[in-house]
């Protein structure tokens, strides 16, 4: 049932009230004297939850809301294959594309393992024959630059990843993204790479969207403008279902790599789409951060919910966006490899959890996902941290690092875990009007709350079980808001207009590029 209709959203407004005389500095001291309570540690990922505003009864009332909106039905639903995604009629099955080969995942009544495996054997093979040179370009030259071409889904995953884990001794190629339709991108892009040496992967599930065609067929273009029209398929392969358009475009059979209708594109860096992962990271690392995803699946569907790393997250997530009006959360990654995992989870989570109907189509009438921003520290503590500490907003928090680094500046992984720890601190106990010598303009109010997230190390497994339990995380807020996590209706209007909008434009110009610009130009 919608979230408002419950007996636990009740008791949870009226255990609100009673926070109205308790701060975190106060609360926060006393837990200092046993962290360990408030950690929960999985093979190499800890989250430290002890920064949040909470009690033991608070725990218990989200926990009786989780079980009152049928929460471990839900969970159960997602790994047995049910249509979850009610407004498409599929199953979510993303967890199939990184189990273990003996496993049993069923969709529709198929065990889909057995494809699963089979693609990604074919994904490993052409993955080395890259990355061993005897895969070449039309003029027999090994392949130095990989540009993956998609947008979304498509391409937020593998680049996140790719910057996260790609170093000297996992890569030997430079792994490229282009997904903005913007001409600037691939000007940029084409005016540092070699066409003798660069292989495209077109990443497009229907082989349709709009921006990432544009930049494939620009690419190919590019192509055959400096090596001919043989040398399409030497330089290109394809991550789709659409075999008659990849055809089409020129991209033999051999070199295009599916994936399922189950697979919802910001949920699909497991599948065909982390093609540039594997070859940037080699076939190794990539098992070892899909095993690292299949051991977050094991625990979120085994531990109890008070111990269960995704469910809590999505309960602290649900207490401040429902009880305490948080509209924003912050991502805030202390480790430069991470740069781009704010950008991923705006995505895996807006687009994921921004609805305002219930899986019937009904409007609700209380707020469902939150906005997700971030910048890796120090650097946002330079930008935005100013507004989380004395802003007007309350807005909840999660710092993420790595316990150990790669690098020998000891001294600056020191410097930046005490900059972490220090903000989370500051955001928790803030500074009394006494303690900033009566100057209120240095006042912080505190009481932020925030979960603190720590890797042993930046391994590709320890980055697999992060990404699965923030995917996980997110189901759990769909499930208890009576939402559907895996549509995106939203973002379909504005391309049908624009659609609209060049078609009108083009019936008038025709074949004239600039002239179809300076009437769109006319029509703004």
């Amino acid at each position: 049932m919608n979230l408002d209709k419950t007996q636990g959203w009740k008791a949870l407004q009226a255990h609100k009230k009673e926070f109205k005389d308790i701060h975190l500095r106060d609360e926060l001291g006393k837990r200092q004297d046993n962290p360990k309570k408030y950690r929960i540690a999985l093979d190499g990922l800890t989250l430290d939850f002890k920064h949040n505003i909470f009690n033991r009864e608070t725990l218990s009332l989200l926990i009786d809301l989780a079980k009152e909106q049928d929460l471990e039905a839900w969970i159960q639903k997602l790994f047995s294959g049910e249509t979850v995604n009610n407004t498409e009629n599929r199953a979510a099955m993303h967890m199939a594309l990184r189990s273990l080969k003996k496993a049993k995942l069923n969709v529709n009544g198929k065990n889909v393992v057995p494809d699963v495996e089979r693609v990604r054997q074919r994904i490993y093979s052409f993955a080395k024959d890259i990355r061993t040179g005897i895969l070449c370009g039309r003029t027999g030259k090994q392949f130095t630059d990989i540009v993956n071409i998609g947008i979304g889904g498509s391409y937020l995953g593998p680049e996140m990843v790719c910057k996260a884990l790609c170093n000297d001794t996992t890569n030997a190629l430079n792994i490229h993204f282009l997904a903005n339709i913007d001409g600037h991108a691939a000007q940029m892009l084409f005016n540092n790479i070699d066409p003798e040496t660069t292989l495209f992967i077109v990443a497009s599930k229907s082989f349709t969207t709009q921006e990432t065609l544009m930049n494939a067929h620009t690419a190919r273009n590019w192509i055959v403008e400096h090596l001919g029209e043989q040398a399409v398929n030497d330089h290109f392969c394809a991550v789709s279902t659409n075999q008659t358009a990849v055809t089409e475009f020129g991209i033999d059979e051999d070199r295009m790599f599916p994936f399922w209708d189950w697979v919802g594109g910001r949920f699909s860096l497991w599948s065909s789409i982390g093609l540039p992962i594997c070859i940037a990271i080699g076939i190794e690392n990539f098992e070892e951060l899909l095993d690292g995803a299949a051991r977050m699946d094991k625990h979120f569907q085994t531990a109890s919910f008070d111990k269960n790393i995704p469910v809590l997250m999505a309960l602290f997530s649900v207490w401040y966006r429902n009880f305490w009006d948080a509209h924003g959360h912050a991502i805030l990654p202390y480790d430069q490899r991470l740069e781009r995992f704010p950008a991923y989870l705006q995505q895996l989570d807006m687009e994921s959890n921004g609805k305002s109907v219930n899986r019937d189509g009904k409007p609700i009438k209380y707020d469902t996902g939150p906005i997700i921003f971030g910048e890796p520290g120090t650097n946002g503590q330079h930008a935005f941290y100013q507004l989380i500490h004395q802003g007007t907003e309350f807005i909840s928090s999660d710092f993420i690092a790595a316990k150990h680094p790669d690098h020998e500046f000891y001294d600056h992984h020191t410097t930046l875990l005490a900059n972490m720890k220090a903000q989370a601190e500051a955001l928790a106990i803030g500074q009394t009007l006494e303690e900033a010598q009566n100057d209120q303009q240095k006042v912080f109010d505190g009481n932020r709350p925030s979960n603190i997230i720590l890797l042993e190390k930046m391994t590709p497994f320890n980055l697999g079980m992060l990404v699965a339990a923030y995917e996980h995380k997110i189901f759990v807020q769909a499930a208890l808001w009576n939402i559907n996590c895996f549509d995106q209706w939203g973002v379909e209007l504005g391309k049908t207009i624009a659609n609209g909008i060049l078609d009108n434009v083009s019936s008038q110009n025709q074949d004239n590029p600039e002239a179809k610009l300076n009437t769109l130009l006319s029509m703004l």
